[in-house]
Order: C-alpha cells, then structure tokens, then sequence
C-alpha cells in the first residue's frame, strides 16, 4: 500500500484510513510519489487533509454526499480557530490550503467525485457576456482570458447587483467611481485592459436590453503617452553582474543561469522563454525559434556559445526526469512547465541585487537592455525590430530616445555669448 512507503506507526496509518476520505489516501499518495514529490511533502499534504477528514467525520458528513465549497469554507471557518500551528497563521491556512485543493483536484481527476463549487451570481451574465465577444466580435481565447479576468473584479464589486436584471440600476457615477479607483492601483497596459473590458461589456448590457444609458461612456480615459519614459532596461556591467551572481551549483540554478543567458542574449519576451519548446532547438543547424507572443511575428536565430553551453548544461545536469515537451520546468514536484509569465519574472528579479538601481527587476529589464544595446552599437531599427519579433516599426522608435550615438550627429551646437 501506498501509505506504508511513507508513514511507519500503526496509529498514523490508521488515523489516516479512518471514514470518511481514508479510503481514497492510498491513491492520493500514489500520485504524490509517482509525480517526485519527497516524503517529507508528501507527510505534509496527507496532514492536512487528515484534519478535513476529521472535521468532515465530526460533522457525521457521509460520502454519498457531495463535498462542495460550501463545506471547505465551513471547515476552514472552524480549523482558522482551532489549528495548533508554528509560525504565522495565515501563512499555515495557505498551505493547508494548498494540499486541500492538490487532494480535490486529485479526485475530480479520477472521477471518484466532483467538487462542486457554488456558482456566483453574476456567472450567467459573463458567459454570455463572453459568448458574444467569441461569436459576434470574433475575439480570440487570449482575449476572451483577459476579459474575464477583468470583469470578475468588476462584478465582484457589484456584488448582489451582478446580474441582468441588477446592472439596469447602474448609474455612470458607479462606472466612473470603480474604475478610478481600481486604476489608481494598476500599470498602465492593465488600465487599458480594465478600460476595453468595461466598455465592451457595458455595450453588450445596452444591446442586450438590461441597461438603457450608454454607460460605456462614463468609462474614463486616462490619457498616456507612447513615448513618454525612456525604456526600463539594465546596461552591460548590470547585466553581466546578475549573470555572475546566479549560483550554478544547484539545479535551479542551472536553470536560472540558462534562462537569464537567453533573456540577456536575444531579448526576448518571458513568456516566450517560457514557451519555448524542446523541439523549437534544431541542435544540429544551431538555430533557436522563439514563437510569437502579442501578434508578433516568430523569431529563428542561431544559438550563440553561451546560450548553447548553458541550455545543455541545463538539459543534462539541472532538469528532472520529466514528459514536459517545454525546456524549462518547475524546480520542485509535481514537474510541470513554468505556469505564467510572471513565474519567470519572478526567476530573474531574484536575482537582481538590491543595489541594481533599476525600476523593471523582471525579464523584460533584459529586453530594453538588449534593444538598447543594439541600437547603440548601430544596428538598423529593422534588424533590432526582426530579433526583438516587433510586427511594426513604430513599436521600437522607444528605443531612438536612447541612441546617443544618432542624436549627437544632428544636435546643433550651442551658442556662444558674443560680447561686443
């Protein structure tokens, strides 16, 4: 049995096997270990589910019903107050959390039974909401993700009101109130996306029938410049410094070094490092294709020294044993591919030193970085704008406001005071 390759007293064992989950932990732990989870994670996770079981057999919950959210939440009210924990409390419900939400998914997988989870009450209005985007605006997935992700803290301030029948009683003032509150908060691409999916949706309301005033309108526009900020990169002794600084002595590190070697040598996006398949290294040609991220175009280039070293140094001593088609994956089990954009950045702000006075620590630091370099080392803005995988050339003119090289030839010199 699973469990017996894992835990050694009887007590244990038997704690754990007891109604009404004990009988599906054998299989939970198969899974753990089968995925290289270390038996010490693998205690932890059983643990935690152990004190759902209980509070579930202290509740006199049978298995013919159904878990639902509703009785997670209710358990984690009561645990919140009982749990016995080291260290900071919050801290300790997310981990406990986390096995709890690892053994559900474990089970909706095997069809054992599934975790039905209560449906807001705005859920119908953005499916149709989302429908229509897909079919009469031809939106694409990516889109349709973003628009989502946006709308949901929308109408989860809406609260009660997030339904077809509650939007009819917004008012612009609402519109205008969530959305400059809300901005104050974000960058500017997640404004504009905040911005695009409040309006769009507003519209389809109007059409719809379930709103009357075009509140589209009350969306404000906050006004930005294209090119108002010089480009937020890292110069060459930055670069090379971080790259120093990365420890290869362990495996993540070999990946860190390796993936921070591609940022720094091509400039690409994260999420194209992130992307990058296995199979997008043709070794024996040595060329690297990058694949299109924002409508861009694909990039196919040669695999400098550098680049190749530490790739395979990776491939060889850093990356586990893994079915994973993408190069670089997670450094702990379960194995899987980096799981956003925003994972990698993480990777590389890590290793930016503190006293690197630069206000982007992520990947795309690296990107200015190499689009400046480029320039400054007189590189066409067509070339620089195939590497970087611009679709449109007025994407890179950022990058004139730092050619000194350029502005220098069409300065004007400065005039001297004539005294007469």
């Amino acid at each position: 049995m699973a469990l017996e390759q894992v835990f050694t007293y009887s007590c244990t064992l038997a704690k754990l096997r007891s109604e009404p989950l004990g009988h599906l932990l054998d299989n939970f732990c198969d899974e753990l270990l089968d995925q290289g989870f270390s038996r010490g994670t693998i205690r932890l996770h059983l643990s935690h589910v152990s004190h759902l079981n209980t509070w579930l057999a202290d509740e006199k919950w049978k298995w013919e019903e159904h878990l639902t959210q509703s009785d997670i939440d209710a358990f984690y009210a009561d645990y919140r107050l009982l749990c016995r924990h080291r260290g900071p409390l919050e801290l300790h419900l997310r981990r406990n959390r986390l096995s709890i939400n690892r053994f559900c998914k474990h089970l909706d997988d095997n069809g054992l039974f599934k975790v039905w989870k209560d449906t807001p009450c705005y859920e119908s209005l953005l499916s149709g909401y989302l429908w229509w985007m897909k079919d009469h605006q031809h939106a694409a997935e990516g889109t349709l993700k973003v628009r989502r992700s946006s709308l949901v803290k929308f109408l989860n301030a809406l609260g009660a009101k997030a339904t077809s029948d509650g939007v009819g009683e917004l008012m612009p003032d609402d519109v205008e109130s969530f959305f400059l509150d809300i901005a104050d908060k974000m960058g500017n691409a997640a404004r504009r996306s905040m911005q695009a999916a409040l309006r769009t949706f507003l519209r389809f309301c109007f059409y719809q029938g379930f709103i009357h005033l075009h509140l589209d309108q009350a969306v404000p526009t906050l006004r930005t410049y294209k090119l108002a900020r010089v480009p937020r990169g890292i110069n060459e002794t930055q670069a090379q410094t971080i790259l120093h600084s990365v420890d290869c002595g362990t495996p993540v590190g070999i990946r860190d070094y390796a993936i921070i070697s591609i940022l720094h040598a091509y400039g690409v996006r994260g999420g194209q490092v992130r992307a990058l398949k296995l199979s997008d290294i043709d070794w024996k040609n040595e060329q690297i294709l990058f694949r299109a991220t924002k409508n861009g175009k694909d990039s196919l280039l040669p695999i400098t020294r550098e680049v190749g070293k530490s790739i395979l140094n990776y491939l060889r001593e850093g990356r586990p044993a893994c079915a994973c088609p993408e190069v670089f994956i997670t450094g702990r089990a379960p194995y899987r591919s980096l799981p956003r954009s925003s994972t990698l950045s993480a990777i590389v702000s890590r290793h930016i030193e503190a006293d690197i006075n630069v206000s982007c620590k992520g990947s795309h630091a690296f990107r200015h970085a190499f689009a400046t370099r480029k320039v400054a080392e007189g590189y066409s803005f067509k070339a620089v704008a195939d590497v970087l995988g611009h679709r449109h050339l007025s994407t890179t003119f950022i990058y004139t406001k730092v050619d000194f090289n350029a502005l220098s030839q069409v300065a004007l010199e400065w005039p001297k005071e004539v005294l007469s």
